[in-house]
């Protein structure tokens, strides 16, 4: 549960151990669940002077492929775009941008993984 006591996704719980797996890491969690349109960035990260925009997957431990595998072409364009708008609004932001990817599988009663992919693709592969 969240701390308005609502039964939290399976995507919100992964958002929130990716968020904090990064701070323990020195990575600064700017934003959270930011959206622009259609397009909706997971997680706003400042990590030294780089700016990173970081899709989160998360999935229960089963068959089928990584989570991170479902960061498709479709995928990235929306990122890259909404990043764009991110970019628009925030002036002066400077630095460097770049787009990351991360996955948390979680197992029966087990303790969730993390997989963290810095600069997993750039906006010109999109």
């Amino acid at each position: 549960m969240d701390r308005e006591g609502r039964v939290e996704s399976t995507g919100a719980r992964g958002e929130a151990i990716v968020a904090a797996w990064l701070e323990r890491r020195g990575i600064r969690v700017v934003a959270r669940n930011w959206r622009a349109g259609r397009g909706e960035i997971d997680l706003v990260v400042r990590d030294g002077r780089t700016v990173a925009f970081v899709e989160v997957k998360t999935r229960r431990l089963g068959p089928g492929g990584r989570p991170a595998d479902a960061v498709d072409r479709r995928k990235r364009r929306h990122l890259v775009a909404a990043a764009g708008a991110w970019i628009a609004g925030h002036p002066g932001t400077g630095g460097e941008f770049r787009f990351d990817v991360a996955e948390v599988v979680v197992a029966p009663g087990g303790r969730p993984l993390v997989e963290h992919w810095p600069d997993a693709f750039r906006a010109d592969e999109a």
